[in-house]
């Protein structure tokens, strides 16, 4: 969508007086222009263009509440379909979520850089997103403060995501264009992640295997996924190719190559296999001295640069805990030669 400046009003929002607000809240209006990329699509998916910082069931319930309009219409469905040229005007509201939407300085360790993407090693303890229990301090948070036109951009340019404890390599987008090719790509199994991991107990028969089980949610435990049943329960194919590198009689370091990115994949492959990884308490692992978090580490990233179509590669050196870890185990590992 092509985007106007937005129109803000310092007109309060009416509190009801028996819903516990006493404070004036500030209005935005947004208004932008339906582009032809857009054309015949769904408005709570196009407000998602206009207004990147709420959800889309948020926006939902903005279109609900009359908070929306077409062309001077008020929207009341939102599975109204916007046509090119369209004039897109939302009314928003601060929520939490939106709140988090703010830059925040931070030490980011960019491995490489240039004006359509980003390649972000990630620390361990770092939170991609914002999301409940996590509003700030998120790797998003720094990529506003990083490049203020990343603003501009759904999610700040984040394609894909690591849970909050696994470190490594991340790509992120520098441009909507960009962003749309890397999705592309990520769907079609073009880009490459491969992730070194540390399991309990000693690898045992063939140096490989393919794991192909279906994930979603644990029946028993929403808060989890797990290996499901696609006839009995929801969930989506799954496949993670794990190759041995160091075997020990404490565990195994082995080498993971993402195939489908389903959440918590490879923790719940490799505990689905009998190797919990260490330190993952959620999927059957236990804790170490040497290590306060699962044990899964993005080491490898390779993709086709969506512009300028070079062919990338980048690796990430072990973190310190991951090493030592793998000292304490008697692990050994060599990196690819040309590592970075």
């Amino acid at each position: 969508m092509k985007q106007t400046e937005p129109i803000i009003s310092s007109a309060p929002i009416t509190t009801d007086p028996d819903d516990g607000g006493d404070t004036a809240a500030e209005v935005e209006w947004r208004r932008v222009e339906v582009t032809a990329l857009q054309h015949g699509e769904r408005i709570d998916r196009a407000l998602v263009d206009i207004a990147p910082e709420f959800s889309r069931n948020y926006l939902q319930q903005l279109i609900e509440a009359g908070c929306v309009s077409v062309n001077a219409k008020r929207v009341v469905k939102p599975s109204q379909k916007v046509k090119a040229g369209d004039t897109v005007v939302i009314e928003l509201r601060p929520t939490p979520q939106s709140q988090a939407f703010k830059p925040e300085d931070m030490q980011l360790q960019v491995v490489y850089e240039d004006e359509h993407i980003l390649v972000i090693n990630k620390p361990a303890g770092l939170v991609v997103h914002p999301a409940p229990g996590n509003w700030s301090g998120t790797l998003l948070n720094g990529l506003l403060a990083y490049d203020k036109t990343s603003a501009l951009i759904p999610r700040a340019g984040i394609v894909h995501r690591l849970d909050k404890d696994t470190s490594g390599l991340m790509v992120v987008a520098r441009t909507r264009v960009v962003m749309d090719a890397l999705v592309q790509a990520i769907a079609a199994r073009e880009v490459s992640r491969q992730y070194l991991a540390v399991a309990h107990r000693p690898w045992m028969g063939s140096q490989s295997v393919s794991v192909d089980a279906p994930v979603g949610r644990d029946p028993r435990n929403r808060l989890r996924m797990a290996v499901v049943d696609l006839e009995k329960t929801p969930g989506k194919t799954a496949k993670t190719d794990v190759i041995l590198v160091a075997n020990a009689h404490t565990g195994c370091l082995v080498r993971c190559i993402l195939h489908t990115g389903r959440t918590h994949q490879i923790r719940v492959h490799m505990a689905s296999i009998g190797h919990p990884l260490v330190a993952d308490l959620v999927y059957g692992g236990a804790g170490v001295p040497e290590m306060n978090r699962q044990a899964l580490h993005a080491c490898r990233l390779a993709l086709v640069h969506p512009i300028t179509g070079a062919q990338l590669v980048f690796e990430a050196p072990l973190p310190l805990d991951f090493m030592g870890l793998m000292e304490a185990w008697g692990l050994r590992y060599n990196p690819p030669m040309g590592s970075k």
